[in-house]
């Protein structure tokens, strides 16, 4: 499976800019990959008081994703900021170039930034088959929770997660992200923005692909905005967690 990470600024609050973005970045990837990422809230920057930023399922950003996976023929995920039965969710999204398209929203708040005050905690996971990959995509704050990450019985293959996660605590992305490809014996993805938010937060990046054993396949560089892609397959894994079978040892518990 070819899968691309775009690492971009994001316009603030300005849904018209960023989707205009976007979708040039999509038409010029057609035919070039499987799967884009985008970064968590990508139509938005992380704007968690303004909520008439909101979109239902039937509104621009779901339209125009659908609409972009059929015509250009790959799957997009990312997140946005959702309005459903008025509760606000920061939405994950996985659109198949079928159109079809496959939603959870994130589990983990940001408290220190506010996003608890408005939005709902999602309790479900997007957990999906693609390209013949089981993929689980989760968002920013997620990843420091390890039990919610947790790959039980080998039911994922490619763990995504989309984030806005700041410059100050870089250092910390960096090596969860190892972490939870080490401990889940999976490939992860980690999709993250630059430059500076409407709150004067700084982005810097650090997306990256890796593999199972915490090796990068694709590293990006410090600030800059950057789209790439790589090809990942799904013997090698398929090998490594049969010799080395830590996964059968792993311990049972239950998310309440």
């Amino acid at each position: 499976m070819r899968i691309t990470l775009i690492q971009d600024i994001i316009h603030w609050a300005d849904k018209n800019a960023n989707l205009q973005k976007v979708g040039e970045q999509l038409a010029a990837l057609a035919g070039q990959t499987d799967l884009v990422v985008l970064p968590e809230m990508f139509t938005t920057g992380f704007c968690t008081d303004q909520l008439d930023l909101a979109e239902t399922m039937k509104d621009e950003t779901v339209k125009m994703l659908c609409e972009w996976a059929v015509k250009y023929q790959l799957a997009i995920t990312g997140s946005f900021i959702a309005n459903d039965t008025k509760r606000i969710y920061n939405r994950a999204f996985f659109v198949f170039p079928s159109g079809e398209i496959e939603t959870a929203d994130k589990r983990h708040l940001f408290s220190m930034g506010g996003e608890h005050k408005h939005f709902s905690p999602g309790n479900k996971r997007l957990l999906v088959n693609y390209c013949g990959f089981n993929i689980y995509v989760l968002v920013c704050y997620d990843v420091r929770f390890p039990v919610w990450s947790r790959n039980v019985a080998n039911e994922y293959d490619l763990l995504i997660y989309v984030a806005n996660f700041p410059q100050r605590r870089i250092s910390d992305w960096d090596i969860l992200l190892r972490a939870r490809a080490i401990e889940n014996q999976s490939y992860v993805c980690g999709v993250n923005r630059v430059g500076k938010d409407g709150a004067g937060i700084d982005y810097n990046g650090h997306s990256t692909l890796i593999d199972f054993k915490a090796n990068s396949l694709l590293t990006f560089l410090e600030n800059k905005t950057s789209v790439q892609t790589s090809e990942i397959t799904i013997e090698p894994l398929q090998n490594y967690r049969q010799k080395f079978a830590v996964w059968c040892d792993a311990d049972e518990f239950e998310i309440t």
